[in-house]
């Protein structure tokens, strides 16, 4: 069964990886496009990172979508000091030929949803400001939308850009909450999950030696921003956090999670951005989304990898 995806990204090495995983496995995703979304680098970077990804692996015929360039209600926090300048550094990538959609992301989220009634799994790699603002335009998609996959948030592995907060939510708290609040199926891949799924040089030698453009070029892409993570972390291999949202679609057996409430924290002067999972079940509060724990990172790195040798 191939599953209809609206990807929601800010390109980011991590999730150029996860986008070629997706592409790499024609089987079982048909990617309807990709919405820009301003995060780990400013929107003009974001867009341009989606089209030269979408020429890497060879399909000029997805389009790319520009999302809105910054939070709904907050300034726009951005993580140079790990993806680089122009937020996906390490290979040399082309200037890309391919321009993006006139149309607004927002609106290609709500036309989309509404010409596949009941059939658009929206893969979300990035903050979810563009979901959310097309929640709030258009109420009426929210029950036409097969499942949310998105990789947000941390409970027991706290922040990553904050002491109490994971990157993606810490961008648009107010945008999790909305989606978090939608009703729409939703499971989330945090950094409790992420964390166990490590880079070690070993995983990154078998990307290279797939010897395909897109297999070296991930391989260099995770080279550079990992040195930021081992730094920070002194573990064997950065976390790769991205490909666990199409890993778990593709093989949801190989994680464990449970189905909790997970409320967003808005107000906290040291707790922004904070996902509370309830994984004790402790409250009364609306068990929301499926929230994966763990996962194992061999089946994952072999599913990434095999994924990126069906690429040019």
């Amino acid at each position: 069964m191939t599953r209809k995806l609206i990807i929601l990204t800010d390109p980011g090495q991590d999730q150029a990886a996860a986008i070629l995983m997706i592409l790499g496995r024609r089987d079982a995703f048909d990617v309807l496009g990709l919405v820009a979304t301003a995060g780990n680098i400013h929107l003009d970077h974001t867009i341009n990172n989606c089209l030269k990804l979408m020429e890497l692996a060879g399909r000029p015929d997805i389009p790319v979508f520009a999302g809105c360039p910054h939070p709904i209600i907050r300034p726009l926090v951005m993580a140079e000091h790990v993806h680089g300048p122009t937020g996906l550094d390490g290979p040399d990538l082309p200037p890309p030929s391919i321009k993006a959609e006139d149309k607004h992301g927002v609106d290609f989220i709500i036309d989309t949803i509404r010409a596949h009634p009941g059939e658009i799994t929206i893969c979300s790699l990035s903050p979810l400001t563009n979901l959310a603002m097309a929640l709030r335009k258009a109420p009426d998609i929210a029950g036409e939308i097969v499942e949310i996959v998105a990789m947000l948030g941390a409970y027991f592995e706290v922040g990553n850009i904050t002491p109490s907060a994971e990157f993606n939510c810490y961008v648009d708290p107010e945008a999790a909450d909305i989606v978090l609040k939608s009703g729409i199926k939703t499971a989330l891949l945090p950094l409790d999950v992420t964390h166990k799924m490590l880079s070690t040089p070993e995983r990154l030698q078998a990307m290279r030696a797939l010897g395909n453009r897109n297999g070296i070029a991930t391989a260099e892409m995770l080279e550079f921003s990992e040195a930021f993570d081992l730094k920070k972390y002194g573990w064997e291999g950065a976390p790769l956090h991205g490909p666990c949202v199409p890993a778990f679609m593709l093989a949801p057996e190989i994680f464990v999670g449970r189905q909790i409430n997970v409320s967003v924290e808005l107000q906290g002067s040291l707790t922004a951005g904070m996902t509370v999972a309830d994984w004790w079940q402790i409250t009364d509060r609306p068990r929301n989304a499926f929230y994966v724990r763990d996962g194992d990172p061999v089946a994952y790195y072999d599913l990434l990898i095999s994924a990126l040798g069906n690429l040019p």
